[in-house]
């Protein structure tokens, strides 16, 4: 049995490891915000663990490229990878520690053969949601202007910007605000595509099947009926040569 490059026994190895650190990531990003109340000790702790897993998926990165044979085409061919490792450095906003971590999420996630689209398009609607609702809230919750003071309105407007549906009874009135809007409708759209998509294909390898199976069926049903035709000549010559004899 061919033995597996150290790449990707590495990726194999720490799969679910960085799985679990991302789900610790999403728990102290909404710590602070769900309890507004906080003190800053456990601000500081979950900014910590913030920081702590994007290290870790950083060392990941790191380590994949280390383990490479091809560095330089490792880098073209995870440029995206990349990006979301230096987006945090580039301004130590919260915000950029989501995205950057959320990216990160979907690349290793999407390199995990076992994991069916369906399952990855779940999970990547609650993040979303989830993330969205979050970092709307923190951003909008302080605006003398917002209507979207509390998980309740934020979660809620999160559903209706995905759907792209736009009720308008909450929006925000923040810049970075909309950013996060514009982040949502696009990601709704872009899932919602996806999952067309899928069904899309689903019909037509449903119909393709259908057709090769029609085609199989009437293969034989031809074949058989030149059988017939052979048997049936073969009989005829046969009456012919006895008709002779007689």
């Amino acid at each position: 049995m061919k033995e597996q490059p150290a790449q990707v026994r590495w990726e194999h190895l720490t799969q679910r490891p960085l799985m679990a650190l991302a789900v610790l990531f999403a728990v102290a990003y909404a710590v602070p915000i769900v309890a507004d109340t906080a003190g800053a000790p456990l601000t500081t702790v979950c900014t910590g663990i913030e920081w702590g897993v994007w290290g870790a998926f950083a060392v990941d990165y790191l380590v994949r490229l280390s383990l490479s044979r091809e560095r330089w085409r490792f880098v073209r061919r995870h440029w995206l990878d990349l990006c979301a490792v230096l987006l945090p450095l580039i301004q130590p906003l919260r915000l950029l520690r989501v995205v950057a971590t959320l990216l990160l999420v979907q690349r290793r996630a999407r390199m995990a053969s076992q994991i069916r689209l369906t399952t990855y398009v779940a999970g990547a609607v609650v993040g979303l949601l989830m993330f969205g609702s979050l970092a709307v809230l923190s951003v909008e919750r302080d605006s003398p202007d917002g209507n979207i003071r509390t998980l309740g309105d934020a979660v809620w407007w999160s559903f209706t910007t995905m759907t792209t549906v736009g009720y308008g009874d909450h929006a925000p009135t923040t810049g970075l605000g909309r950013i996060i809007a514009v982040g949502l409708m696009l990601s709704g759209i872009a899932l919602l595509g996806v999952v067309t998509a899928n069904i899309a294909a689903w019909f037509i390898a449903r119909f393709e099947k259908d057709d090769v199976e029609e085609r199989r069926q009437t293969e034989a049903i031809v074949a058989l009926t030149e059988e017939v035709r052979a048997l049936r000549a073969q009989v005829t010559a046969l009456q012919e040569q006895r008709s002779v004899r007689h």
